[in-house]
């Protein structure tokens, strides 16, 4: 029996021969058509014209907080219940990450904690240099109140839109969100160029800073010189060969995903709750996320499905208990924490038959029947 994963890349002969193309082409360094092709595809796709393609979502997070201003020594708040790579980004600017739990309408930040979050933070005397606000698993925050919170208080809204391309959130675009966006396009997102991702502004100024930096901050000088310290951090043309191709494909990997979840909705709906699709957002149900009744049948079946080569993974744990962010700041009401000790994301790669999605549904349904 093949192995059956949780999230393995969709590609085939359209992205070989994009890749093949840029090989033959000579432009195989962090330049050249294909890289500008993905930014002008991206733009097209999102609406926004500063856009720059970058070696991580993570190398992306960090420029991001850059650019909005953040500082050694402030607080950034971000969602709790994320991949580590929001925290870390905060660190890489030696700020120090304040944390906010979950609503249960979208399992994203909510609004009401973060509101909390923020008194709390201006009554201890610290600056609020960003809020992070994390699109999880494919499903786009409550951006609207986030953002009045936010402007309320003049603190930029950094999206991480990492897991969300080709959400959308009341018709607009995962990724547009806020003050300034980013996207991951590591191996096992909703597209991929092997690893890398997109910082996304609608200034194209901020835009053109972040190219600079990311390129060693290098001055248009005949020889090297530089008047910032700056980052190797823009993608490889030929990986932005792939991506173009993959871009190509987005809408019907967005189906193919939607339809797994339907088929695992449709055969366990009764026996399990599914992560929730607010009527305000259109979720490019990049993973299927579920909750059991308790830990103890959670656990069982990634038992289960491990013992016969299926792929599963608990959800994130939230940052506030993780022990490198141990010592920060946390406004939580037990919401994330639940989710992480009940739930689990299922295998839910475009790749997979409806064969493979049935061999799951079936180690489930004998665990829990």
């Amino acid at each position: 029996m093949t192995r059956i994963y949780l999230s393995s890349p969709d590609v085939g002969d359209t992205e070989l021969a994009a890749l093949t193309e840029a090989f033959r082409s000579g432009w195989v360094a962090p330049a050249g058509p294909a890289l500008n092709e993905f930014e002008a595809a991206i733009t097209a796709r999102i609406g926004w014209r500063g856009v720059v393609a970058m070696s991580s979502g993570t190398a992306a997070l960090h420029l991001a907080l850059r650019e909005v201003g953040v500082r050694s020594g402030d607080l950034v708040i971000c969602s709790t219940f994320t991949f580590v790579a929001t925290a870390n980004a905060v660190r890489y600017c030696n700020a120090e990450p304040m944390f906010v739990d979950s609503d249960r309408d979208s399992w994203n930040m909510s609004p009401l904690l973060l509101a909390k979050a923020i008194s709390i933070a201006i009554e201890s005397g610290r600056r609020i240099g960003a809020v992070i606000m994390v699109d999880l698993y494919g499903q786009c925050a409550d951006a609207d109140p986030i953002a009045r919170i936010c402007a309320a208080h003049g603190i930029p809204l950094v999206e991480d839109a990492a897991e969300a391309l080709g959400a959308t959130y009341r018709g607009r675009p995962a990724g547009t969100l806020g003050d300034i966006g980013v996207f991951s396009f590591n191996g096992n997102k909703i597209i991929t160029t092997s690893g890398g991702g997109m910082l996304v502004t609608p200034e194209i100024a901020v835009a053109d800073h972040v190219r600079y930096l990311a390129t060693q901050a290098r001055e248009p000088a005949v020889h090297y010189e530089h008047t910032e310290v700056g980052f190797n951090y823009r993608l490889s043309n030929l990986l932005a060969a792939v991506g173009v191709a993959q871009l190509s494909r987005l809408d019907h990997i967005i189906q193919r995903r939607r339809a797994i979840r339907d088929r695992y909705r449709s055969a366990c709906g009764d026996l399990l709750d599914f992560m929730p699709e607010p009527s305000w957002s259109i979720s490019n149900a990049w993973l299927t996320c579920v909750v059991f009744p308790t830990n103890s049948d959670r656990d069982r079946v990634l038992k289960a499905l491990d013992a016969v080569d299926i792929e599963s993974r608990p959800l994130w744990k939230p940052m506030h208990l993780q022990p490198v962010f141990a010592d920060c700041l946390a406004v939580a009401d037990g919401t994330s924490q639940d989710l992480f000790s009940r739930g689990l994301c299922l295998p839910s790669s475009s790749a997979l038959s409806d064969t493979e999605v049935d061999e799951v549904i079936d180690v489930m349904t004998e665990e829990l029947r």
